[in-house]
């Protein structure tokens, strides 16, 4: 895999590296709202702590060369208002990713996603670039499928997301493959 974008811009964001001084705006715009994190493998943070605790956990994972994250800021704004995540394993790349509420439903996701995904199917190592999201989360399930993803099917049972059950739930598999 060749080397990763540091800091990517669109028209309307900046995409870069996390650092801790993210951590106050990460609290404050998403990391505790509860419709945010609804779909999310974890729980709501608590207090900005947890929130520090989190980006820690993003900019040592940056050394074992397979979780990347990078915080999106809007040009305007230029605080972090969300967070993508890339994990690569072999021949390919999954995302991850979230947004605050007050910048939903404008294509910033997509934006966002879109350069990530181009450069992730252009390596010459990476044949399939994939994500999943609850089947009840249409709004990702869209956003996937405006970055260029095929819905695959439904992976039943497969994933935890512990503000809605403690048990598995369904979830789309979308993918780009080459």
């Amino acid at each position: 895999m060749s080397k990763l974008p540091q800091i990517i811009e669109t028209s309307r964001l900046k995409l870069r590296s996390p650092s801790l001084q993210d951590a106050p705006a990460i609290f404050e715009q998403y990391a505790q709202d509860k419709q945010v994190t609804k779909y999310m493998t974890w729980q709501p943070h608590q207090n900005v702590e947890t929130t520090q605790k989190f980006v820690q956990r993003c900019i040592d994972a940056l050394a074992t060369k397979t979780d990347f994250y990078w915080v999106i800021l809007p040009k305007k704004a230029k605080k972090a208002v969300g967070m993508i995540r890339l994990q690569h394993q072999n021949y390919h790349t999954s995302l991850g990713y979230v947004l605050a509420r007050p910048y939903w439903n404008q294509g910033l996701m997509t934006e966002a996603l879109q350069p990530l995904v181009g450069w992730a199917i252009t390596q010459p190592d990476i044949y399939r670039v994939w994500a999943v999201c609850d089947c009840e989360n249409l709004a990702s399930a869209r956003v996937l499928e405006k970055v260029g993803m095929t819905r695959e099917g439904i992976l039943r049972r497969w994933l935890i997301h512990p503000n809605l059950s403690d048990k598995p739930r369904d979830c789309f598999c979308y993918a780009k493959v080459k």
